[in-house]
């Protein structure tokens, strides 16, 4: 069975950092891409970022770019999203995501999904 275990969210004042975690388990992590997602209340799924299983190349939507950066340790199965700068509109609940798929930003590509953890940015 396959899971994916999110930790790392909180409160955390604008300007500030996180980093969150992803830990997969039942799956050959190494062979996957991963993705970031997050959705904040009232608005749809987006698209955060994603890092490719072959050569660990990240690229992000433009609303982290610059900011976040993601990273992946093969060895520990995890996957991490460092998060500087937070400014209140990252308020949002962050999902990783895994596809044997071309990484991309259609959730639609993710197979697997975590739980979710919730971020928080205050003012």
């Amino acid at each position: 069975q396959v899971q994916l275990v999110e930790s790392g969210g909180g409160l955390v004042q604008a300007g500030g950092s996180l980093r969150l975690s992803c830990t997969a388990s039942g799956l050959t992590f190494s062979l996957y891409n991963l993705g970031w997602f997050r959705q904040a209340p009232g608005k749809e799924r987006e698209f955060v970022g994603a890092i490719s299983w072959s050569d660990n190349n990240a690229y992000y939507a433009d609303s982290g770019k610059g900011r976040f950066t993601i990273t992946r340790a093969n060895a520990r199965d995890t996957v991490y999203l460092q998060m500087n700068s937070l400014k209140p509109e990252d308020t949002a609940v962050y999902y990783c995501a895994a596809t044997r798929d071309a990484y991309g930003r259609e959730y639609s590509r993710y197979a697997y999904w975590g739980q979710g953890t919730q971020v928080t940015v205050s003012s």
